[in-house]
């Protein structure tokens, strides 16, 4: 299969459509809670950003869709604005259920006039959002920190972000190659690019989570069970065994993110590097 071809659009595309699973956030099997999980839930210090973000993704989503000329692409483009509008009624039954304090704020932050551009940002960000997330829910699922049954729900949403960041790889390999966009370097260039500013966001997004909890961090809150034994190394590690696991469940033709894990590796590599020093220092000493 040619990355940029019509088959290659028709893959990732058919995929993407076949694979929409139906459910209301309403119906779903929310389980009772004890005061202990309550607690660790609302000590959560980002649910009003991550409720902000999602609602503003399917409105990002959904104003791109409607420029697209394809219609194969298009159906698939608004079918994410969908089920991303769908991921904040989610959230929004979530934090009505649980009496979280998350205010709803008004989507207020301009949106770049360049519809196509404020897509590519958006779609990079959830790249980067998904890789630390794999890591995060695998640690914090394997701990107990909440009841299984709402990691289930949780999981529903995992599945359907790690077929968006599919999606979006290979749609803007598709984009680049149809229009003979960028050398290879260049590509990887402008990746990283867009990943520095979805870091930037990123970090705007857990200071104004700390701020909303009174400055302190998520460590200082009810979430210690979570944080034992919590290391960068173990993040690391965690985020790209899942990952390969998440993406292993997709058509081995379909481009998968390989510049954060590739990045990530190194970071696990020089982890690993320092931990032997440190061990034969000791060793010596």
């Amino acid at each position: 299969m040619k990355i940029g071809s019509d088959e290659h659009k028709e893959r990732f595309c058919r995929d993407f459509i076949a694979s929409h699973c139906r459910f209301d956030p309403a119906t779903l099997a929310w389980p009772d809670l004890d005061n202990a999980a309550l607690g660790r839930l609302r000590a959560i210090p980002f649910w009003q950003e991550v409720l902000y973000t999602e609602r503003r993704a399917g409105a990002i989503v959904d104003a791109y869709a409607r420029t697209i000329t394809d219609p194969l692409v298009r159906e698939a483009v608004a079918l994410q604005g969908y089920e991303e509008a769908r991921h904040a009624e989610l959230l929004r039954e979530m934090v009505r259920r649980y009496r979280i304090a998350a205010e709803e704020r008004p989507l207020n932050d301009p949106v770049s006039p360049d519809l196509r551009r404020a897509f590519a940002d958006f779609g990079y960000g959830e790249c980067l959002d998904s890789f630390l997330g794999f890591g995060v829910f695998k640690i914090a699922r394997r701990s107990g920190f909440l009841p299984e049954a709402l990691f289930e729900i949780f999981e529903m949403l995992m599945r359907e972000e790690t077929r968006h960041i599919v999606f979006f790889i290979n749609w803007m390999a598709w984009q680049q190659a149809a229009h003979g966009r960028l050398a290879a370097w260049l590509r990887s260039l402008n990746a990283a690019r867009y990943y520095g500013r979805a870091i930037g966001r990123l970090l705007g997004t857990v200071r104004r989570g700390r701020k909303e909890n009174g400055g302190k961090d998520f460590s200082a809150t009810e979430a210690s069970i979570f944080l034992e034994g919590f290391t960068l190394r173990r993040l690391v590690e965690e985020c790209c065994a899942e990952h390969q696991r998440r993406m292993g469940e997709f058509d081995p033709d379909l481009l998968r993110p390989r510049f954060l894990p590739s990045l990530a590796g190194l970071v696990l590599a020089a982890l690993r590097l320092g931990s032997g020093f440190r061990a034969l220092r000791e060793k010596q000493a």
